[in-house]
């Protein structure tokens, strides 16, 4: 395999390695598993979301609580860039949305923004050195008959119980309220 071809197939190693740090971010953050969001940051990071700046910690230490009173997050993300900076640094940007619903009511919460990250690879790893979190846009949609679609439905969960963490994942036959097809 000449230089060339092996240079672009590490870069194009390096782009998923970005890609599954912040899908693993972003996973972390719906199944409020601060180890898992930790993974996507180096120790000495900064992480700047407006409300709270600082390390990753001093964000999870205030953003943790506030989640009790949510029954559903869901952070999806999308269209990213990487402009690489040399073989150790990239920069990125990243499109996201978040839907969130808190208890006891019939509004969902819809935010979308971007993710602008300086990633850094140390070894042969690639972690998240700095973010800023721009806010493009927010809205509300009614979730009324959420609960009772749901109760229709199987359900995930807000922590390590959700089935996501099930290795292999094993079958369901039945939900309350639906038949039974074989």
């Amino acid at each position: 395999m000449d230089q060339t071809v092996s240079n672009q197939i590490m870069r194009l190693l390096d782009r998923q390695a970005i890609w599954d740090c912040m899908v693993r971010y972003a996973r972390g953050v719906d199944r409020l598993d601060e180890k898992l969001i930790g993974s996507a940051f180096w120790e000495d990071a900064h992480d700047s979301h407006g409300q709270i700046n600082g390390s990753p910690e001093n964000f999870l230490s205030s953003w943790i609580p506030t989640q009790a009173a949510r029954q559903a997050g869901q952070h999806s993300v999308s269209n990213q860039t990487v402009d690489f900076d040399g073989d150790m640094a990239a920069d990125t940007e990243t499109y996201f949305m978040v839907a969130s619903k808190k208890f006891d009511s019939d509004l969902l919460e819809l935010v979308g923004g971007r993710y602008i990250d300086r990633f850094e690879k140390r070894g042969s790893e690639w972690k998240i050195q700095t973010r800023l979190v721009l806010l493009d846009w927010q809205a509300t949609a009614d979730a009324s008959g959420m609960d009772q679609r749901l109760a229709r439905s199987y359900g995930g969960s807000r922590d390590a119980s959700d089935p996501s963490y099930e290795r292999p994942v094993r079958p369901r036959y039945n939900v309350p309220g639906t038949k039974l097809v074989s």
